[in-house]
């Protein structure tokens, strides 16, 4: 198969249908092997009818339905784990992904050889001060603590060569760093191309502030499992090292000071570099003993599913999950 196009979705009843014929529109004139997955995460409206009513209508329409809402990331995830094309392209379902783009992203992974291909809305049809001047300021962000040089990290409209995204594990909210997932999993070749931005057609937008909020959150969080997530006794260790080592320093002190300079000066538990000494001394022993446990638990640790799905569409059959 050439191309798998996954879709996460929640509560987009009124454009799937639309998006289905725009995509089936480009993929069939283009001549392409492919599959559509749809991820529905949760809705509440008739999403998941219309998914099961195209499925019958095309054989080439999987879909997963997940219990409840688990977020993006999760539905990314089930998505990846289900493709079996050798282009993975993945977009949102509220129309604001143009499909048109699909055959040049399908070429630049296949032919140019990139790892992965991230969509650059270039003209935003969005609120500026609610959604473009922070998503601007993340972005900067993003690319300095990262050093993946992107104008777009929260563009739904990427491709991905399959081999990348059987490598890298997406959950948490880390959908936005699915370039970083993958430039740390070694693959190198990442590129972008500016896609054209549709202004939202039907109902309202599903994410709010906090997601920048969060967003930055995020980026700490795989800053530093990209940097200690695989040994974090360098950096608790190292720390704990330091701390214990100025404490100890000025346990010295005060011994040396109280045996040999002045001893019939003031009590050591008087004195504020005693205070010093004693906290310097418990930190470093607790952060030293941080960093050993965390590296007990990256060994004993089995990964979890963390999602739950309720039904599967696959061409032949829909199969209902307890």
């Amino acid at each position: 198969m050439q191309l798998s196009i996954v879709i996460p979705l929640l509560n987009e009843e009124e454009s799937l249908n639309e998006l289905y014929d725009w995509i089936a529109r480009v993929v069939q004139s283009n001549r392409f092997l492919y599959e559509i997955i749809f991820i529905d995460d949760g809705s509440t409206d008739k999403s998941w009818e219309i998914i099961d009513a195209l499925s019958k209508k095309d054989p080439q329409v999987k879909g997963i339905r997940f219990l409840k809402n688990f977020g993006k990331s999760q539905a990314l995830h089930a998505g990846f784990k289900m493709a079996q094309g050798d282009v993975v392209i993945t977009m949102d379902a509220d129309l604001q992904d143009n499909p048109e783009e699909i055959p040049e992203l399908y070429q630049m992974i296949k032919e140019q050889h990139y790892d992965l291909v991230s969509g650059w809305k270039r003209k935003r049809y969005d609120s500026v001060l609610a959604k473009n001047l922070p998503s601007k300021l993340f972005n900067w962000a993003a690319r300095r603590t990262s050093n993946v040089q992107l104008h777009d990290f929260n563009c739904g409209l990427k491709a991905y060569n399959i081999k990348v995204i059987k490598n890298i594990e997406v959950s948490g909210e880390m959908h936005r760093y699915i370039p970083v997932l993958a430039k740390n999993a070694g693959f190198s070749k990442i590129g972008e191309k500016v896609v054209q931005h549709q202004a939202r057609k039907y109902g309202a937008t599903k994410f709010g502030m906090e997601r920048f909020i969060n967003g930055f959150l995020d980026l700490l969080t795989i800053w530093f499992v990209s940097k200690f997530g695989k040994q974090p006794m360098h950096l608790f260790g190292a720390l704990g090292a330091m701390v214990f080592i100025i404490g100890f320093a000025f346990s010295v002190y005060l011994g040396i000071d109280k045996l040999f300079i002045n001893p019939t000066g003031r009590l050591i538990t008087s004195r504020p570099q005693f205070f010093i000494a004693l906290s310097c001394m418990v930190i470093g022993t607790q952060l030293f003993l941080a960093g050993f446990i965390g590296e007990l638990f990256i060994r004993t640790k089995k990964a979890p599913q963390n999602y739950k799905i309720a039904a599967v569409i696959s061409p032949d059959s829909v199969a209902e999950v307890d």
